[in-house]
């Protein structure tokens, strides 16, 4: 039994020593913007590439109906809940307006990379804001809203599905 407890000690200064720099670098208040601003948007990239190979199909499925929503005049108006580093572009419509919102601003790199992917697209905006929080969008001023990373970016839902009808146009 005491080769167990040395295993187990042995094995928490190994964790120790290699969580150390995480550690230090929290003392230091370094750790969360880092965090924000460099690791969370790189992995939520990468992990977008592998997920739009995958779900390619779905998401043409999906988007194919959008030009349906365009309004009276022609153009079609989205806004995107959530954009992240945008890798919804590539199925909107050619010539569609979008703006993009999401509560991280560090996601913008990302996202101007996509916007240079996707010239089909006229980009009005990007906007640092909650789905909860759609104030700097006019009321009835879009013509369709797509939801996508709602989940990081909104805490109430019933607060952003009401944001959500006050912007969509009547």
């Amino acid at each position: 039994m005491p080769e167990a407890g040395a295993s187990v000690l042995l094995l928490r200064a190994c964790l120790g020593l290699l969580a150390s720099p995480i550690y230090l670098l929290s003392f230091l208040g370094i750790w969360e913007p880092f965090c924000r601003k460099i690791f969370f948007p790189f992995i939520l990239e990468k992990i977008c590439v592998l997920h739009d190979k995958k779900s390619k199909k779905h998401k043409q499925e999906l988007f194919r109906n959008l030009p349906d929503f365009r309004g009276p005049s022609g153009a079609l108006r989205l806004l995107e809940i959530g954009t992240g580093s945008g890798s919804n572009f590539q199925f909107y419509p050619p010539g569609c307006k979008v703006t993009c919102t999401d509560i991280n601003p560090n996601f913008q790199e990302g996202l101007a990379k996509n916007m240079k992917k996707n010239q089909h697209l006229e980009y009005e905006g990007f906007l640092v804001a909650a789905g909860e929080d759609l104030s700097q969008v006019p009321s009835g001023s879009v013509d369709a809203v797509v939801c996508t990373l709602v989940l990081c970016s909104v805490h109430s839902v019933s607060s952003t599905l009401r944001e959500v009808l006050r912007v969509l146009r009547p």
